[in-house]
């Protein structure tokens, strides 16, 4: 068993309030999660309106399906034109460890 992390530093547009910041962030994770079948939630930063952390994980069976999951996540985070990526930790875990 094998199991991937992403985390995400964002910074986000022109966002004034929590409740903006909400609104950009909560689509992102809903579409994670629905179109890649990954764990996905809003890690850190909560408290400032102009940073978003997201951490992301995946369970799989084998690397090459992981590597690929993960990939796809971090282009389709990367591809979103209301933030910016500030950068990506990526992670990889095998059961023994």
């Amino acid at each position: 068993m094998y199991v991937g992390t992403l985390s995400f530093d964002l910074l986000l547009g022109d966002v004034h309030s929590l409740k903006e910041k909400r609104s950009l962030v909560r689509p992102i994770v809903a579409e994670l999660q629905r179109k890649y079948a990954v764990s996905v939630a809003e890690t850190g930063n909560q408290d400032l309106h102009r940073r978003a952390e997201i951490g992301l994980a995946v369970v799989s069976g084998d690397t090459e399906h992981l590597t690929d999951v993960l990939d796809r996540c971090e282009r389709f985070v990367a591809a979103r034109p209301e933030v910016e990526l500030l950068s990506v930790r990526r992670r990889l875990h095998r059961d023994e460890d």
